[in-house]
């Protein structure tokens, strides 16, 4: 199957410099867009065409297209970073075009080659480079890749029409402030995926299923929810939209993939950050009762979750019906802090990316 060739064509009017200036000095997270954004068609007989960068623009869907009946959607997220030399890479960007193919067969939606996502995200950030942030903050630029099913219809079987895109925000802090613990609640009511399930793809549904929790979780006090397995309701999983690390001294766990865990592209990157600075780090199963007591007899030094979009953010407090408990000293440890160090120094171009993990744009 031929790949299609992205055509540009760009915006005739885009934002001023002053306008766009004024947006990178308070980004916020996924509130202001690019001028541009990457369009490409699936036809069922046809496959991948009309790829185009154009002006970012709404989209306009027939009240039957399929994909807000069905939910056939899912999305990718990963960030482009200003290098010291001033030139632009993106963090592992095949990772992410692996998983969406991944999500895609999961929901019987067509799989985009690696080479086309790369290719997407490269001409939207190539046209679009002056909306990446300076270098020597955490600001980045967040690239959304997504696909929906287009066929209109509401016979329920896989769509034969579908549209990929690729838009992109200029993001600040994720957690606004500075890195500071989040507070946690453990849902021990709701679950956020099963065995056999979509857990381990990036669909929205699975985000549309955490929300109720979530507002549970802030009724608590919470800043975030943690789920348990559906089965036994004891195995600690993930957060509504991150992957959790537990840190034992020089020993670092984080849950064992078990179908219905997203496989975090931050999370397999701190598995191997982690055992480049020594560390132990394993893949295991911690149970909610097994946190709450270690933590209590302080051999569970840290917790930490971490994603694309927070990178690392401590855990402070963490709340179960019946019991609270702050971890650790209720400040960001030294373990958490290492690693997020290194793992922005990787990706801001100031440690030695002995892993090829940044890509390079020409």
């Amino acid at each position: 199957m031929t790949t299609p060739t992205i055509e540009l064509k760009p915006s005739a009017s885009p934002l001023s410099d002053a306008e766009r200036a004024a947006i990178l000095a308070n980004p916020g997270f996924g509130r202001h867009f690019t001028d541009h954004m990457v369009v490409i068609k699936w036809t069922e007989g046809r496959g991948w065409h009309d790829g185009q960068l154009v002006p970012y623009a709404p989209l306009s869907l027939d009240p039957a297209t399929m994909v807000l009946h069905y939910a056939q959607e899912i999305f990718e997220g990963l960030k482009a970073y200003r290098q010291p030399d001033g030139t632009v890479a993106t963090f592992r960007p095949e990772k992410n075009a692996q998983r969406f193919q991944a999500s895609a067969r999961r929901l019987g939606m067509p799989e985009l080659p690696v080479e086309t996502f790369i290719e997407a995200c490269d001409a939207l950030v190539k046209q679009d480079e002056a909306w990446v942030p300076a270098h020597g903050g955490e600001e980045s630029l967040y690239l959304r890749p997504f696909m929906i099913a287009t066929e209109v219809g509401l016979g329920v079987k896989p769509a034969n029409e579908y549209l990929f895109l690729v838009i992109a925000s200029p993001a600040g802090a994720y957690f606004p402030g500075g890195v500071k613990p989040v507070s946690i609640w453990v849902s021990e009511d709701h679950v956020r995926a099963v065995p056999g399930g979509m857990g381990d793809a990036k669909t929205g549904g699975n985000y549309a299923a955490s929300l109720l929790a979530q507002a549970e979780a802030a009724e608590q006090g919470c800043a975030q929810v943690c789920y348990l397995d559906a089965v036994e309701r004891k195995w600690v999983e993930e957060l509504g939209g991150m992957n959790l690390y537990f840190v034992y001294g020089n020993k670092i766990v984080t849950p064992t993939l078990t179908g219905s865990i997203l496989e975090g592209v931050t999370r397999d990157s701190l598995l191997q950050v982690a055992r480049d600075l020594g560390y132990e780090a394993e893949e295991g199963r911690v149970s909610v009762d097994q946190w709450q007591t270690d933590s209590a007899n302080g051999t569970l030094t840290e917790v930490f979750a971490c994603g694309t979009a927070a990178v690392i953010t401590p855990v402070g407090t963490v709340k179960r019906t019946g019991a609270e408990w702050t971890q650790g000293a209720g400040e960001p440890g030294e373990v958490t802090v290492k690693l997020r160090q290194a793992l922005l120094d990787i990706q801001r171009g100031t440690a030695e990316d002995q892993h090829g993990w940044m890509h390079k744009l020409g």
